[in-house]
């Protein structure tokens, strides 16, 4: 029996591919006695439902209905999965709750939500993230609308398949692998670098438990997703698979980047970072392309446009990130973009990145006449206007 005041441990267990999703599922339930999974089925929320099912490794022990929230099936599930945790970890009896999550549905949210509301009775212990090798690439380089293959949460969902597997695995504390005779090295060193810091472990295997339970930071992991403090992959080269770090201290020309971005949203089969432009000079842009679909959002200031005074209220991670790679004249100001794919040409990447920097004579003329250059990002940035 649990002790009364034990935290439950809450294991949650997502990706898009969802046979390989099941197999650890019930790998967990196997190898931990009295655990138990939640899953919430978000398939049938356009009938205005989301099916829950409670379930041990011997059968379903439970099951319902959550009404929708705000036409929004995630949101239904938030609203639901606190109390019904809630109601397991004061049972005395369970000693973990898997939560599997439906196909689309980001780890980082639900982690987020137990976080919030756990209130010292329930916390997130591990995130796992299941994996068959041989699918990773066909879903990465997947640019269909998740509405499109009815696998939006909500109608506003504008998410496509590839950024959001993506997500989803480079958000995991550990990846689990499941047995696939189609994947080949190519597959598991995409595997590899895409997430080269989480342990790669087989379904079903006690290494798997263990770090399942081993502990997460939800706020450290959420950190550790911002595009100023992200940690992103190193250079890499295995099984035609190649790690391009492409890092320079120079802003790039709006108009000239703006042309070239579909020819570098499509040049790997994911690439993220964070960059500047010349004529946003204080502005941190994010870069995130999986699939040829290419998101960028303005977060913030840079730190080295904030007076002296605003450092105080900065997250000391972010500080500690800044200082590591500050530059004299620019302070944290940088492009650092990493492009991850099977036979990447990254001489020619590189060539048409460093051509949409600023050239020697546009650099030098200074940040007021970079203010004055085309805003080609303004309808990406502010399409309000």
């Amino acid at each position: 029996m649990r002790e009364d005041n034990r935290t439950l441990p809450v294991v949650l267990v997502g990706g898009l591919h969802s046979d390989a999703r099941h197999e650890v599922v019930e790998g967990l339930l196997k190898e931990v006695p009295q655990s138990v999974a939640l899953h919430h089925d978000l398939a049938g929320a356009e009938t205005g439902t989301v099916h829950r099912t409670v379930r041990e490794s011997s059968g379903v022990l439970s099951s319902g209905e959550a009404p929708l929230v705000n036409d929004c099936a995630c949101c239904a599930l938030r609203e639901d999965l606190m109390p019904e945790l809630a109601r397991l970890a004061a049972d005395g009896v369970t000693r973990m709750a898997v939560l599997e999550l439906w196909d689309s549905v980001e780890p980082r949210a639900m982690a987020e939500v137990i976080a919030a509301h756990g209130a010292g009775r329930v916390e997130v212990s591990g995130v796992v993230t299941a994996v068959d090798p041989a699918l990773v690439l066909p879903y990465l380089v997947n640019g269909d609308d998740l509405a499109e293959v009815g696998l939006a949460v909500a109608a506003t969902d504008q998410r496509t398949v590839g950024d959001t597997w993506a997500r989803q695995l480079e958000y995991a504390s550990v990846v689990a692998l499941v047995d696939s005779d189609q994947a080949d090295e190519e597959d598991h060193a995409l595997l590899g670098q895409l997430h080269p810091t989480a342990p790669h472990v087989a379904s079903g295997s006690r290494e798997l438990t263990k770090l399942a339970l081993a502990g997460f930071d939800v706020a450290a992991a959420g950190t550790g997703q911002h595009p100023a403090c992200a940690l992103l992959p190193q250079e890499a080269e295995e099984a035609g698979v190649s790690t391009l770090v492409w890092r320079r201290h120079r802003p790039f020309h709006p108009e000239r980047l703006y042309d070239a971005l579909e020819d570098l949203s499509c040049a790997a089969a994911r690439s993220r970072g964070r960059f500047w432009l010349a004529d946003r000079p204080d502005t941190l842009l994010s870069w995130e392309a999986a699939g040829g679909a290419l998101c960028v959002e303005d977060n913030g200031p840079w730190l080295a446009s904030l007076p002296d005074a605003a450092w105080e209220m900065i997250p000391p991670v972010r500080r500690a990130a800044a200082a590591l790679d500050w530059h004299p004249e620019h302070g944290d100001c940088c492009q650092h973009l990493v492009f991850v794919s099977p036979g990447l040409d990254r001489a020619g990447l590189t060539a048409l990145l460093d051509s949409c920097l600023l050239t020697d004579d546009e650099y030098a003329a200074g940040r007021p006449a970079w203010k004055h250059l085309p805003a080609a990002f303004d309808a990406l940035l502010d399409p309000a206007r």
